[in-house]
């Protein structure tokens, strides 16, 4: 294993909160001293199965931890599920099936390993253990907080003030996932920043219940590529860790320069000392597309082979780097998920991209219409963000 303090700088590259440094150190040294990888707990709720770069934050810094010689415990809420995560809502959650859990469980265990080691993780179900404790032993777990620390949480506040109902049961949810942690013994448990309530009340439930204490990490909200709000894909600001090597390219490629080193940060696996690098780089003034490009071969390289990584390099540089495009042109924002030509057509009327359906349609039909400097012919074309389609000699359009 590599040293504490070099352990500890990789730990806390990109890290919001950590609670705390001291205390991670001294499990560091201890791991070290008994040769034993320390456990390291991410809990996902299997609501929301489709993941991408944002999802991945955590995902990739239990990664760095494993090849640091540690083993993580996914622990899928298949029992925490069925009440949902009250967390960040306004009113409660529907409560999921067990055909639903199971379902997206399945997917979510499909996704992670794109990141995560298989070798070095272990996933558990949280319904080992919440699903054989009897009622006495609920009460006893219930005894443990107070409606008073249950109330500090900002959505329960929020929707206590507006008078908007609150389920008991919804109390129990940060309980029960202190338990996992409580039973898995759990040395660190990581999450974004609005988990912050439930892992700290894993840290009180393990000390109460006579356990050493978890260690806290918090990591940031990821801006998705509008720069602007939480990545995510109801917003269509988001990457896919399942996405095409090409999409995925093209994608990084339109990361706001702002957020260059936040990208490097948190979605790659690259050192501390490195990224200080890509830092005094872009002070100096050195393109930012340039970095961009590096910051695109590596996200597509963690998910994809390197022949895809090639392929999706040659046709961003043939597509969309040979000044063909100009700098700055025009931005339509799709109002649909999934787009094709024919469901863009009336929005293209409408901004006065074409003056008619019929006269778009013979355009197309005579190679009058391009998509990222192809030639298209069919109105069933796919359109995505950041595809530009060119309509005639002069007109570009940069979908959003």
């Amino acid at each position: 294993m590599k040293t504490v303090q070099e352990q500890i700088r990789i730990i806390t590259k990109g890290v919001n909160t950590l609670v705390s440094e001291e205390e991670l150190s001294a499990k560091l040294q201890k791991s070290i001293e008994e040769n034993r990888p320390l456990t390291i707990k991410l809990g996902l709720d299997p609501s929301a199965p489709d993941i991408h770069l944002g999802h991945a934050v955590v995902l990739r810094k239990i990664k760095q931890m494993q090849d640091l010689g540690h083993r993580a415990v996914i622990l899928i809420g298949d029992f925490t599920g069925k009440i949902g995560d009250p967390t960040g809502k306004s009113k409660g959650r529907v409560a999921l099936t067990d055909e639903q859990v199971q379902e997206n469980a399945k997917t979510y265990c499909e996704q992670i390993f794109k990141v995560l080691d298989k070798d070095k993780t272990e996933v558990r179900f949280n319904s080992e253990w919440l699903g054989e404790l009897k009622f006495e032993e609920v009460l006893k777990l219930a005894a443990t907080s107070t409606v008073a620390r249950m109330m500090e949480r900002d959505d329960f506040q929020k929707r206590f003030a507006s008078n908007t109902p609150i389920g008991l049961h919804e109390f129990f949810y940060p309980l029960m996932q202190a338990y996992d942690s409580v039973n898995i013994k759990a040395d660190i448990e990581l999450g974004g920043t609005d988990q912050t309530f439930n892992i700290l009340m894993g840290r009180t439930l393990q000390k109460t219940m006579g356990q050493e204490q978890q260690i806290a990490i918090l990591m940031p909200i990821l801006e998705g590529l509008d720069g602007v709000e939480k990545m995510s894909k109801s917003l269509g600001n988001y990457i896919g860790v399942s996405e095409s090597a090409q999409v995925m390219f093209k994608k990084v490629m339109e990361v706001p320069d702002a957020l260059i080193l936040k990208y490097f940060e948190l979605t790659t696996d690259m050192h501390p000392d490195e990224i200080d690098i890509i830092k005094e780089r872009l002070e100096k003034g050195e393109n930012p597309r340039d970095i961009k490009y590096h910051l695109a071969e590596i996200i597509t390289g963690l998910y994809h082979t390197a022949e895809e990584l090639e392929e999706a390099k040659n046709y961003y540089e043939a597509a969309f780097s040979k000044k063909a495009i100009p700098d700055h042109i025009p931005e339509l924002v799709m109002e649909g998920e999934r787009n094709t030509l024919q469901t863009i057509m009336p929005q293209l009327m409408k901004e006065k991209f074409v003056p008619s359906s019929n006269e778009f349609k013979r355009l197309l039909m005579q190679g009058g219409v391009q998509l990222n400097q192809i030639k298209v012919t069919s109105l069933e074309q796919e359109i995505g963000s950041g595809d530009v389609l060119k309509i005639g000699k002069k007109k570009f359009v940069r979908m959003k």
